[in-house]
């Protein structure tokens, strides 16, 4: 008997080790064993829909991974009227889950470009975070991704991203510490090289 055979099979993936989208109806199922392994009964009143409403739920919290960022970034603008700064936006909200627990971690990201010869909608950066927020993360990851997107599709002579969340894998088991905040940097191009630059990306920040 091979090695695979010898696995337990799991929902979603074949012999071949193909992913393959369990349907809603597993997906429910999946939320009742939960219920059960947790010591409750999900044939309870109180829960006969929660499977249902835990479904729906991870469809708008994993939503992120339904969506193309090249598409948020395909559409930009190179009438900028001279204009040769930065381009920051601060404050945008993040709403995410760490992949090791499952738990949400919350905070704000920040970024910055300094556009060449292009620039895109403001919104258009904001929806770039949500997007790779809406799949399973790790505060890091995320903080790169979100560089290596506006690199790749803008271009631009540089990119600053700083994000600052608390982790309720953190806050709420383990060593169950509240308030703990988490900052993850990630500098590029004239961001890295211009330390003069990168301390006025931080004091923006931090002038809020």
């Amino acid at each position: 008997m091979d090695a695979l055979a010898q696995k337990p099979s799991l929902i979603g993936i074949n012999q071949d080790q193909d992913l393959i989208k369990p349907t809603r109806e597993e997906a429910m199922n999946a939320v009742r064993t939960l219920l059960a392994w947790a010591g409750d009964d999900p044939r309870r009143e109180g829960l006969l829909d929660t499977p249902q409403r835990v479904v729906d739920a991870y469809g708008e919290w994993f939503g992120g991974y339904g969506l193309d960022p090249a598409e948020e970034l395909s559409r930009t603008f190179e009438d900028v009227q001279g204009y040769d700064d930065m381009v920051m936006l601060t404050g945008i909200e993040v709403e995410s889950h760490c992949e090791h627990h499952l738990a949400p971690f919350i905070g704000k990201a920040n970024i910055a470009y300094m556009p060449t010869n292009k620039v895109v909608g403001l919104s258009k950066l904001a929806r770039l975070v949500e997007i790779y927020a809406k799949r399973l993360q790790t505060q890091e990851a995320l903080t790169q991704q979100i560089t290596d997107a506006i690199n790749t599709h803008l271009k631009p002579a540089g990119v600053a991203v700083l994000i600052d969340a608390e982790h309720q894998c953190m806050s709420t088991r383990g060593v169950g510490h509240r308030h703990v905040s988490t900052f993850t940097t990630k500098f590029t191009g004239v961001f890295k090289t211009d330390q003069v630059l990168q301390d006025r990306f931080l004091g923006l920040i931090h002038r809020r």
